[in-house]
């Protein structure tokens, strides 16, 4: 049954950037409480309960459960990838990074998403999504890359680039990047395992079982995880829980659900405005200009490459009106013909 609020001109825009607006505050919130805590042990609280109740939600709505056991096997690929790797990754790449720039590179799995689409299942690029992906990777380049890396390599200056070279995989932008490589395989998985279970409760089991190893993983190598969280780190960690990812995933899936999937994939790149614009607002986060460049070209890749097939339709209109012209021209030269014969 269609929710009425969605027919409202004013509540139905507001709802569909809801989740984009939930997944870049959430990442403002997980940096605000990091270091009061532990990466693996927030990155688990977030997924766990999240899991459970889009569980809920999935057997008030009747959504069946997955039962066999290939079902089974899918979605714990899925949680392995999509859940403990991504989610560990973005934990991890949090303390080093900033909310902003972090969420930026999460976001620009869409890029890896074509390209893996492409090689496993022959889905067309077109020139705007190579043109998409050729910004993208410039974009990412200058947010990942050190600032004085980047004016060295156009001063040619080899020596000082190999002495930072071994210093550029330990930053957060990289971890993030590794995120969003988890995020877009996760986004290929899904397709497999939809064959199999329904997409909103295979949603919630694979962020139990995503998000079990990771406090496990934290039981074991981190300490102290909840000693030094007050009253604000208790609410922004239930705030990314429950909006973050619960509501967020809830919210994109009611909607793709009923049609909307063109409107949310044109929607991506709201996620890191938010997350840029509240960090900026409520962390003090500030980026350097090469950076600042790099989010920008990254903002256009992806919506080069999610827009693709629409500019490309876009563009040739008057093709494909000169071609219907043509057709009806030689349509009536038939018919002129015809009335000739005898």
């Amino acid at each position: 049954m269609q929710l009425k609020i969605t027919n409202s001109k004013l509540l139905a825009p507001l709802l569909l950037i809801s989740p984009f607006f939930f997944w870049g505050t959430a990442m403002v919130a997980m940096k605000a409480v990091i270091p009061n805590t532990t990466p693996f042990f927030m990155a688990g609280v977030r997924l766990v309960p999240a899991g459970v109740l889009v569980l809920i939600v999935s057997a008030i709505l009747g959504k069946p459960q997955p039962k066999s056991w290939i079902a089974w096997l899918w979605i714990a690929l899925f949680a392995l990838v999509d859940g403990t790797m991504f989610q560990g990754f973005l934990a991890a790449g949090l303390e080093r990074t900033g909310a902003g720039l972090g969420s930026v590179m999460i976001d620009s799995q869409p890029l890896a998403v074509a390209i893996l689409a492409l090689w496993l299942f022959g889905d067309r690029i077109g020139s705007w999504g190579f043109l998409g992906l050729f910004v993208g990777v410039l974009g990412i380049s200058l947010i990942g890359l050190p600032d004085q890396w980047i004016i060295n390599l156009f001063h040619k200056n080899a020596i000082d680039i190999a002495g930072s070279w071994q210093n550029l995989f330990a930053s957060g932008e990289w971890l993030m990047l590794l995120a969003a490589l988890s995020m877009a395989v996760g986004t290929i998985l899904i397709r497999y395992v939809c064959r199999y279970t329904d997409p909103v409760a295979a949603t919630g089991w694979h962020m139990i079982l995503g998000g079990l190893p990771l406090l496990a993983l934290s039981s074991g190598v981190e300490s102290q995880q909840w000693i030094n969280i007050d009253l604000g780190g208790a609410l922004a960690l239930g705030y990314s829980t429950i909006f973050g990812s619960a509501v967020a995933y809830g919210l994109f899936f009611y909607f793709a659900s009923s049609g909307s999937l063109t409107s949310l994939s044109s929607l991506t790149f709201l996620t890191p405005v938010f997350a840029l614009f509240f960090g900026n607002l409520f962390l003090g986060e500030f980026l350097s200009p090469l950076q600042w460049l790099g989010v920008g070209l990254t903002l256009i890749s992806i919506y080069l490459v999610n827009q693709r097939e629409n500019l490309t339709a876009a563009k040739n209109p008057l093709t494909e009106i000169t071609s219907s012209e043509t057709q009806l021209h030689q349509a009536t030269i038939n018919l002129n013909e015809s009335e000739t014969l005898p």
